[in-house]
């Protein structure tokens, strides 16, 4: 089924531009690769300061990006004056999230007025460049507008 087009023709800046306010990102050492409608793509290398005591990213971490692809992609549909919020998620740890490098993808499966519902996949990009994926979300994400949240 294909995605409706986005509200706000301008969406790529607007996506790209709230995306670099997000320190969280920025702290990760997360890129937004990709801003397409109804689909985004972060990418973010293994950090040692991101790990658990094992070294492999910490779930948190994980959960973190896949909610920023996800939240991202459902932001992209959405008017110029809309933010949006997740208001729920659900996580699958798959494998343990090794690195080097990591891709998280967010697409949205239903794009709605006032609640969207998106899916996102976790990839790691293994020496060697093999691809596995290593968690995947489903995620709810609400519409804000005239609240006062800016985008």
């Amino acid at each position: 089924m294909p995605l409706p087009l986005p509200a706000d023709p301008g969406f790529r800046q607007r996506v790209h531009d709230s995306f670099a306010r997000q320190g969280v990102m920025h702290t990760l050492g997360a890129t937004l690769e990709v801003a397409d409608a109804g689909r985004v793509v972060i990418v973010m290398p293994h950090k040692a300061e991101l790990a658990q005591q094992h070294g492999f990213v910490h779930a948190g971490i994980v959960a973190t990006a896949l909610d920023s692809a996800c939240g991202y992609a459902a932001f992209s549909l959405m008017p110029a004056d809309a933010a949006v919020l997740t208001i729920e998620f659900k996580v699958n740890l798959l494998a343990p999230a090794r690195g080097p490098w990591f891709r998280f993808e967010g697409l949205v499966v239903k794009a709605g007025r006032t609640i969207s519902v998106a899916e996102g996949k976790a990839w790691q990009h293994e020496a060697g460049g093999a691809e596995s994926l290593c968690a995947t979300m489903t995620a709810t994400i609400m519409t804000v507008q005239g609240r006062g949240i800016t985008h």
